[in-house]
Formats: C-alpha cells, structure tokens, sequence
C-alpha cells in the first residue's frame, strides 16, 4: 500500500521534500498546505504537488494523508507538529523542532505519546561517509576520542542589504546561526561520535547589527531580499565559536558564520582519536580523510564496496559516480518511511534516523550556548532531562 503525504508550508525546502519521496517510489503526494488557499494553489501547480488546502488543519482532517511533512517557518513547527501529532498523523518536521526549548520539549513529549513516527530532517546523517564515519568510531578504528571540532560556514548573509525572516526573533527564535547551522553540526558531532556534549562556552556576535529589510519578510536563502528598504536592528547572532566537553572525556570547538565571503555551504567535521583521525567536509563529501601518525594519511572515496556493510544502503551509485545533499536528504527520508512501515515501533528506527528526541536534546544544546554568551562567557552545562543515567553510547 502506498502511503499518502501531505506537506505544510511550501517554501525553499518544501521540493526536496518532495523529490525525496517520489524517488522512494511507494508514497503518494497528496496535496499541500500553505498560508493561503491561492498560495497553495500556485505552489501545487508549480510543483505538481497534488491537491490545495485552505489551511493545515484541513490537510490533517484527509484521511488520504498519513505522514504530515511540516516545512514551516520556526514559530509554526509547534502549532503544525502539535496538530498533526494529536490528530494521529506520523510527522517529518523541519529543524529546528521547535522556536524555543519549551515548545520543543512539548512536543517532545506528545509525541511520545502519539506512538506515531516522529522524525526531525538533521539531513547531514544521510551522507554515506558520515555513516562510515560513525561506524569505524564505533568499532573502535580511531580508538578514543579525545578532540572533535570544525565549522559550519556560509555567506549568504553577508550583504547588509540581505534580510530573512531567519533574523526576526519572533519568527526564526532567539538564535539564527546557532539555531540554523550550528544545530546540524552539533547534532551530527554527537550522532558520528556516539558521545554527548555536556557542557559549552560560546562567544556571539552580531557583524551586520543594522540590515535593510523589506516590509515583508523574504523567504530564507534563495530568496533573501537585496534590495532598499526599512533599516531593521538585528541582535541574534551571525559568528559564533562555541567550546565543548564530551561526556566521554573529549573536547571540541566550533565556528559558525553566515557572513563569511567565500563559503557557501561550508560544513566540516574532524574527530581526532588516540589512533587515528577522520575529517570530512560537506562540500567534498565522497572523500573521508583518514589520518595516522605512523604510516602516510588516506582518503577513502565513496565506494560501496569498500563501505561498511551497515553502511552500504546509504550509497546508491558506484564508485565514480558522485552522490551529494540530496541524496543524503533522501536516505534520510527513505529511513524515516521505513520506520512508518514498520510500525513506528520504537526498536524498528533505523540508527541513523533523528527524532524529537534528538530535536528537543538540539534545542537544550543551543539554549545552553545562547545562557553560556549572556553570563559574558561562562562555562553552561547543558541540561539532558531525556537520560537520567547514561554512559557513552555504542553505536552498530
């Protein structure tokens, strides 16, 4: 039986959203919802997306629609999850999962209770290098972690005359590069290495304090506005570079901009253990480099064969042939329609595969950075309500 999909909020990711379930090949777009019954409309016919709802609530009451893809603005990740959840709907959220830690923790929680699929687009996991990645540190290939660190770069913010509604508190939420980009690295540093950030010391900066903005707000990235308009004051931040300590006994550091000439989508993340070290950048992301102390560094190129076996259903196309963010956007929504099928059961998950719990334990990461900058840059531990006892996790 195919499953019927429905998607709210029909901005910049709302395609690849939809391009990853048509390549699944079992799943049927149903329609979208956006702010308006015309504006719904004109997305549905430009992305031969199905049918037009006047309004989410009406896309949750079809009963043709049983996984609710929820591409909103920030502030409205609450109300959409929260709806879809309680109408029985499995939910594929956007990050962040929510505006604030408190509404994440609240869905969070509901969803706990839904026993519905509920799963949070971190899509730098559906890489096939970054699970290769995850596994040899697991199996011990680099012995123990003792540094992880790396950036998360981009420049298009740079422009004083650039303006999303991303820097707008109320819509995109205290934070806009922390909570934008910081939030994918920090999750993947702790999904590859198995291990948990407890404590952070973050400094944050604003480089662009005063933008022209137009009256309404631009869509974010590739509709960022350049054009003259309001002068609007902007106080998240832009730059940030936040220390870290593991529970496993490691540290860490990492630099997040968004006003950074030069660097377009530039993520990268390095683990360097006691035998051995791994990096691997998002922008190069068929090559894994492996470093040694004794003997001459190498770069594994993405091969199949040559992969992990847990690894080798992330890599689609033989060695040669380059796979990249949408590839790795699909894996991740291909497990997550393999949880659906499977029951949602929570010991059917694919291990890759991000939930709330992992959208709830961001938001608590990013919250934790933003009181460590207002204390003038003290050490903040960061809270875990989800784990009361907990050792260093093993990863298969």
């Amino acid at each position: 039986m195919k499953l019927g999909m429905g998607l709210v909020g029909p901005g910049f990711i709302a395609a690849h959203h939809l391009d990853a379930v048509r390549r699944l090949g079992n799943v049927e777009v149903i329609g979208i919802a956006g702010s308006s019954l015309e504006s719904a409309k004109k997305r549905a016919r430009e992305l031969n997306a199905g049918q037009a709802y006047a309004g989410y609530r009406e896309l949750l009451a079809d009963p043709a629609v049983h996984v609710v893809h929820n591409t909103t603005p920030n502030h409205l990740h609450r109300e959409v999850s929260l709806a879809a959840l309680r109408a029985g709907k499995h939910v594929i959220s956007d990050k962040p999962l929510a505006a604030t830690m408190q509404e994440a923790r609240e869905l969070y929680e509901a969803a706990q209770k839904a026993n519905v699929a509920h799963v949070v687009t971190f899509n730098y996991r559906g890489y096939p290098l970054v699970q290769q990645a995850r596994a040899m540190i697991a199996k011990g290939k680099i012995g123990q972690s003792v540094f992880v660190h790396g950036c998360y770069l981009q420049d298009w913010l740079t422009d004083e005359r650039a303006y999303t509604w991303r820097l707008d508190p109320k819509l995109g939420g205290a934070s806009s590069a922390l909570g934008d980009i910081g939030s994918h690295w920090c999750d993947l540093a702790e999904h590859v290495t198995g291990a948990r950030i407890v404590a952070v010391l973050a400094d944050l900066h604003t480089v662009v304090p005063v933008r022209e903005a137009p009256d309404t707000s631009a869509k974010a990235f590739a509709g960022a506005a350049k054009s003259a308009g309001k002068r609007r004051k902007i106080t998240s931040e832009d730059l940030a570079s936040v220390l870290l300590r593991f529970d496993n006994g490691a540290r860490g550091c990492v630099t997040v901009g968004q006003v950074l000439p030069g660097h377009k989508n530039d993520l990268r993340l390095e683990v360097n253990g006691r035998e051995g070290s791994l990096a691997w950048r998002q922008e190069q992301p068929n090559e894994l480099w492996m470093g040694h102390h004794a003997k001459a560094n190498t770069v594994l190129t993405r091969d199949p064969s040559l992969l992990e076996p847990s690894v080798r259903g992330y890599a689609h196309l033989p060695a040669g042939h380059p796979e990249a963010w949408a590839d790795a956007f699909r894996n991740v929504i291909a497990d997550a329609y393999a949880w659906i099928r499977g029951g949602a059961r929570p010991e059917a998950k694919p291990v890759a595969l991000p939930t709330f719990a992992d959208g709830y334990r961001n938001s608590l990461l990013v919250d934790a950075m933003l009181k460590s900058h207002a204390a003038g840059g003290l050490w903040q531990p960061v809270e875990n309500p989800l784990e009361t006892k907990r050792t260093t996790r093993k990863c298969g």
